[in-house]
């Protein structure tokens, strides 16, 4: 069922609840399938018994009807993957959280200035030990199938953890013969480390040789926990379906929560790389 905190202006919806609003905003009645959704949203006091949108939704459906950048945030863990995401309208920013097993996302408003906080806060970048002046770049590269591979042996864990390394370990290099000593044990590690693996992406309407074009910056990242964030070059975002196969490179180079924070950062477009702002 869908909420709302009038005291915040936050939001529980279900992607079935914004489609009907898209379809109301538009003008139009809802299809049959979503009749459900629109009688809940109407007895939560959302919309009203003629179609009329609650006035407390004017942020939100502002921003969701007229954005200027859409953030996508995929974050798979234990629980497998969530989706969050931001919304940047032209009157207000809308961030919105998924939870692991539910179909409503939480809805609020942030401060356009709380935007790579509020990224941060999704990822659950934390900080950690700055790297040493003039360390060597770590970088591990091996295939999809190797990591395919590394995944089915967890799913069988050994009585103990040297016994669940070597398990591991067994099954990369029979996967790839090409990883060898020190990267197979480092890859086997940041496996059996893995707390989550994300991917922010972003994307608004830009100009690319004088024409509208869809512009799209992407980032994705393992956080392997005390073994640190690892960035994944390769494959590289975004992917578009189909496009990793088993023989596709799989390369993660070592980073730090200051770097990723960096990264963040570049996703934003600038002002002047906004249509509207190419128009004026």
């Amino acid at each position: 069922m869908p909420s709302y905190d009038s005291s915040r202006a936050r939001f529980r919806l279900a992607d079935r609840h914004v489609a009907v609003f898209a379809h109301l905003l538009d003008g139009e009645t809802p299809p049959e399938e979503l009749w459900e959704s629109l009688v809940e949203l109407q007895r939560v006091g959302l919309v009203g018994e003629e179609g009329e949108l609650a006035p407390v939704l004017r942020d939100l459906l502002g921003a969701l009807a007229d954005p200027m950048v859409m953030i996508q945030v995929e974050v798979t863990g234990e629980h497998g993957a969530v989706n969050h995401g931001v919304v940047v309208g032209q009157d207000a920013v809308i961030s919105h959280d998924g939870w692991p097993g539910e179909e409503e996302s939480e809805y609020v408003s942030i401060e356009p200035n709380t935007l790579v906080w509020e990224l941060a806060r999704k990822v659950n970048l934390h900080r950690g030990e700055k790297p040493q002046e003039g360390a060597p770049e770590v970088r591990i590269g091996t295939t999809m199938a190797a990591l395919d591979a590394a995944f089915v042996a967890l799913e069988e864990p050994g009585p103990d953890d040297e016994a669940t390394l070597a398990h591991v370990g067994k099954a990369l290099v029979e996967a790839d013969a090409s990883l060898t000593s020190p990267a197979l044990e480092q890859f086997r590690d940041l496996v059996v480390a893995l707390n989550a693996t994300w991917r922010v992406t972003t994307a608004w309407d830009g100009l690319h040789d004088g024409k509208r074009s869809a512009m799209i910056r992407a980032l994705a990242v393992w956080d392997c926990g005390p073994l640190g964030y690892w960035i994944r070059e390769k494959p590289e975002e975004p992917i578009l379906p189909g496009q990793v196969t088993p023989d596709s490179p799989l390369v993660l180079t070592l980073s730090n929560s200051a770097d990723v924070w960096e990264k963040l950062t570049d996703l934003l477009p600038d002002k002047e790389e906004l249509l509207i702002e190419a128009e004026q």
